[in-house]
């Protein structure tokens, strides 16, 4: 169950409920990155397409901003680099596209703030609502909901869950408790604005300056709503918290062997002699690509994966 959200500095916030779109926000996907740490599997999808319990990360993202922002590419944006062109074909008409790839593929990805930057023309002023395309949420309304209840406008707010124990904390609240950022942030036009597009990190050139001077809103729902998916181990544990905790096959895959907690991929096969556990089938009959995602999770979320790396969205 997802509660509300609680703040990093003292002032006092008013919930309030979101019924429908926030007149004045835009909403973006960010969706650029290379997913390196998910390779082979992002050699044959981009990290923004592979699916959770059958349904492409890049789907579940639109569907959570678009609750509270509205439909359409007047009201909602998807930056792409890493195989941008199959981004785009499944973006479509859903959502504005910013490309950031280049025809000889020397172009670097933008990052966090410089895609913002990019987008300053489409978002026209307004204040944005962001989210991380490679994170699974288990109930984007409620996790949008509880990002947006009692939002001043003015600061940014970001989405976080206590850290598990031993485990880095991206950010503090008021009361010492470490946390850690779930991929999806409220950020207000004024602070928007300014954002170049060249490549930069929104911790980098906002938040850790921000932090250091106790201005970050950081609302708190309680963890095991969301995973990052930058590694097979955690991909995998996205998937089986998708499923209830069973293999997730999607539509399209033929499984004629024993799976248990496995991810198959469409158009993936599981020959009859064949019994896996714990990893994930890509591919083809003919070219079937197996990746072992019974690896520890990373228990470091988007921020933490990403931090020394400001220009990479990996």
């Amino acid at each position: 169950m997802t509660t509300g959200p609680t703040t990093r500095t003292t002032t006092r916030t008013t919930t309030r409920t979101t019924t429908g779109p926030t007149t004045g926000l835009a909403g973006v996907v960010l969706a650029a990155g290379s997913g390196s740490r998910l390779r082979p599997l992002t050699d044959l999808l981009p990290k923004a397409l592979v699916p959770v319990g059958g349904v492409p990360l890049l789907d579940g993202a639109l569907a959570r901003l678009a609750g509270a922002v509205g439909a359409g590419p007047e009201h909602l944006a998807v930056n792409a680099h890493a195989q941008a062109d199959r981004v785009a074909a499944a973006v479509g008409s859903r959502a504005h596209l910013s490309r950031e790839d280049s025809p000889d593929g020397t172009a670097e990805a933008l990052g966090t703030a410089g895609a913002l930057g990019a987008l300053r023309g489409w978002l026209a002023g307004r204040s944005v609502l962001v989210t991380n395309a490679d994170v699974w949420v288990r109930d984007g309304s409620a996790a949008t909901a509880a990002l947006l209840a009692g939002w001043d406008g003015e600061r940014c707010r970001l989405l976080c869950e206590p850290a598990a124990a031993g485990a880095r904390a991206d950010f503090r609240t008021a009361d010492g408790t470490g946390v850690r950022y779930l991929g999806s942030c409220l950020l207000p036009a004024g602070l928007v604005a300014p954002l170049e597009p060249v490549p930069s990190g929104l911790y980098e050139v906002l938040w850790r300056g921000l932090d250091a001077a106790g201005a970050l809103d950081l609302a708190v729902v309680e963890p095991g709503g969301s995973v990052d998916c930058g590694t097979p181990a955690d991909y995998l544990r996205a998937n089986l918290a998708a499923t209830g905790g069973g293999s997730a096959v999607s539509p399209g895959a033929v499984v004629e062997g024993r799976v248990e907690r496995c991810v198959v991929w469409s158009g993936a096969v599981v020959e009859a002699h064949e019994h896996l556990v714990e990893v994930v089938r890509a591919g083809t009959a003919a070219s079937p690509v197996t990746v072992d995602a019974s690896g520890a999770s990373s228990a470091a979320g988007p921020l933490a994966a990403r931090r020394g790396r400001p220009n990479l969205q990996a």
